[in-house]
């Protein structure tokens, strides 16, 4: 018996050890699919290239996407194993609506430098806002934070540093561990032990502007429990929205009339800035 519980204790400690080494490697994906593929001139989408500096000096890639008559513009961050032409369908339907787009490629993903970190990529979601309110002149109640599985943690830290006009999620988790203890349950403890966060939920407790979560009911990669849950962790006001189907940061494309519904009515419940005496 004690040979057994030995045995057992030492695979546990191999195994929590060698998720802990390539921690950074399970969490970040930059090369899924090829860091490279895809139409990065997708046909029908006003792409201009727009390469911000963050404050550690890495340049980061993104798309600049104008919209005629836009009133709100959506800083987007999208989910692990993808690049900007990879979104390119979902960008297509945040500017129909319309919306000003800026598509944020993270530090080592696309054509971006660099290589992927927790605070690297809360540096590139920051340098993405500094572009938008300085070089682009946007008044911050006009920016809308949008994240997509990975990108709600970098879209919840923005909010939670920055000053913006409301935050839409889809498919978010309230944290890294919380993810790692329904990934990995024979493991106990390992969620504790982890450096990286990722942690939406605590984010989203200091945020007070409005919040809307979109999350497909089956989707395969995040549960929508995690879904709910970091719902609960939020302040008002916010809504959940749960869109019927197996999908995961698609769906938009899945239903698109509900979602775009839902954009709708959130963005209607954004207070307009208020205009200075000499306008």
């Amino acid at each position: 018996m004690l040979n057994l519980l030995a045995t057992a204790a030492a695979i546990y400690l191999a195994l929590v050890v060698l998720l802990l080494v390539f921690e950074k490697r399970i969490v970040f994906l930059p090369n899924l699919p090829g860091r490279l593929t895809g139409d990065w001139n997708p046909p029908g989408l006003p792409v201009e290239d727009a390469w911000l500096t963050a404050s550690d000096g890495t340049r980061i890639h993104s798309w600049w996407i104008p919209a005629r008559d836009a009133e709100f513009t959506f800083v987007m961050f999208h989910g692990n194993a993808a690049n900007l032409p990879n979104r390119a369908e979902i960008y297509q339907f945040f500017h129909s609506l319309p919306a000003n787009v800026l598509a944020v490629e993270y530090r080592g993903y696309g054509k971006s430098e660099g290589s992927p970190s927790e605070a690297g990529i809360c540096l590139d979601a920051r340098a993405a806002y500094d572009h938008l309110t300085g070089e682009r002149g946007i008044a911050p109640q006009r920016i809308i934070g949008f994240g997509a599985s990975l990108g709600s943690a970098a879209a919840a830290d923005l909010a939670a540093e920055r000053a913006v006009g409301g935050v839409v999620l889809e498919a978010p988790f309230p944290s890294a561990p919380a993810v790692a203890r329904r990934a990995y349950p024979f493991l106990p403890g390992l969620g504790s032990l982890m450096r990286t966060r990722l942690d939406t939920a605590a984010k989203l407790a200091r945020i007070h502007v409005p919040l809307l979560i979109l999350h497909c009911t089956h989707d395969p990669v995040i549960a929508i429990a995690f879904g709910e849950a970091t719902f609960a962790a939020a302040n008002e006001p916010k809504q959940f929205v749960r869109i019927d189907g197996a999908c995961h940061e698609d769906a938009s494309l899945v239903d698109p009339e509900a979602y775009r519904s839902a954009l709708t009515q959130f963005l209607g419940r954004i207070e307009k800035p208020i205009p200075s005496k000499t306008e």
